[in-house]
């Protein structure tokens, strides 16, 4: 306490842990080919980036609302981990915006029909 007996936080604020810098991530939702009114080889596929972890972003979608995207809340059926694999993590929300666009390209290019953004 100083000498008007208000507390002195002077070295206490460095003790106060600070939240970690967010990390982002891909993720993949594979689609119901009821989505696309063409038929299709392989599943459809909606691509994302997130700070959060891919399970409770596909929870969000599959809620619905403001954070939900429409092909994912309406026709997500699961992630897609084995696509997912060795994709990240990015450290800033520009990186991973990129690399969402990468992916998904990469994927239309294999032969999916594919969704993101």
């Amino acid at each position: 306490m100083d000498e008007l007996g208000v507390p002195n936080w002077r070295g206490t604020i460095a003790s106060v842990p600070r939240r970690a810098k967010p990390t982002y991530s891909i993720y993949i939702i594979e689609l119901s080919r009821a989505c696309t009114k063409k038929p299709c080889a392989l599943a459809p596929l909606y691509v994302g980036q997130t700070a959060h972890a891919p399970e409770y972003r596909f929870e969000q979608h599959k809620a619905g609302g403001k954070l939900a995207a429409g092909k994912p809340h309406r026709y997500g059926r699961r992630l897609r981990y084995d696509l997912m694999k060795g994709i990240g993590p990015f450290a800033s929300r520009k990186e991973a915006e990129r690399a969402e666009k990468a992916v998904a390209e990469a994927l239309e290019r294999r032969g999916h029909r594919v969704f993101w953004g």
